[in-house]
């Protein structure tokens, strides 16, 4: 399993008009968690990308216990619990500065190849990088 944590300082722009994070802002969130996790493991979208892969949202979930609001710093755990293959799932979870537990969500994805517009298997570099935390 495959574990990441960044913050996040909450932005005025990020809030509605009660002050908390709107939710149409947790996908952003989660794609700055995805995109600083795979760079923790020295990889990038726009890498893959050059090696011919493109990584679609499949299916997403968000689950809200308690409000984040404007300028809080929170912590985005992200957590890669299965080996990918075609598809990878990650899911997140978000902390307050109390640390307490305030969201859950998941994103799948999919391994697309660009040129076929198909289905495929991760790259072999990502795959490399990945592997030591499942085996």
């Amino acid at each position: 399993m495959f574990v990441f944590e960044t913050q996040i300082r909450v932005r005025y722009a990020d809030v509605d008009q009660m002050g908390y994070v709107y939710n149409g802002n947790y996908a952003t969130y989660y794609e700055v968690g995805r995109t600083e996790a795979l760079r923790s493991l020295g990889m990038t979208y726009k890498s893959m990308e050059e090696d011919g892969v493109m990584l679609p949202v499949l299916e997403m979930k968000s689950k809200f216990f308690r409000p984040i609001k404007y300028d809080e710093n929170i912590t985005l755990k992200v957590t890669i619990p299965n080996k990918p293959g075609v598809r990878i799932l990650f899911k997140y979870d978000i902390f307050n500065e109390q640390n307490e537990h305030v969201h859950t969500g998941e994103t799948t994805m999919v391994f697309v190849d660009i040129e076929k517009n198909k289905p495929c298997m991760p790259p072999d570099n990502f795959s490399s990088r990945l592997n030591p935390f499942f085996d």
